[in-house]
């Protein structure tokens, strides 16, 4: 909710679709440094050697749909892990009391959301 969305439209088939904006940030952890485009995404030099040193990641990048091909479209793509924002918050309170002082984009990487989830999930603390 309250994602940013981007909207195309094609009036020759009078088809509207939308998908979610990302922006100019890191696929994987939202940063906006040192950022490289690979497959329709941005990475941050940090996730790309992280990437490189075999660390896990659960966000997996992979083409749009629409350049998928009809093959690759019926090969089930793993489910995320679906946290209650309950459950959200006391990962994060525990997170936070561990690590202080480290930034928001890391909480969002060490607990598999989005920078701007954990921005919600603070707010309700």
């Amino acid at each position: 909710m309250g994602d940013p969305v981007e909207i195309f439209a094609d009036e020759e088939t009078g088809i509207l679709a939308f998908r979610k904006y990302t922006g100019v940030t890191c696929k994987m952890c939202g940063s906006t440094e040192q950022l490289t485009y690979f497959r329709d995404s941005f990475i941050c030099g940090e996730c790309i050697e992280s990437l490189k040193k075999g660390i896990h990641f659960s966000p997996i990048l992979r083409p749009a749909k629409s350049a998928l091909s009809n093959s690759q479209r019926s090969i089930k793509e793993p489910k995320r892990l679906r946290r209650s924002t309950q459950q959200m918050i006391e990962s994060l309170k525990e997170l936070m009391q561990k690590h202080p002082n480290a930034a928001q984009h890391e909480y969002a990487k060490i607990l598999e959301v989005s920078q701007a989830r954990i921005s919600q999930l603070k707010k309700m603390l």
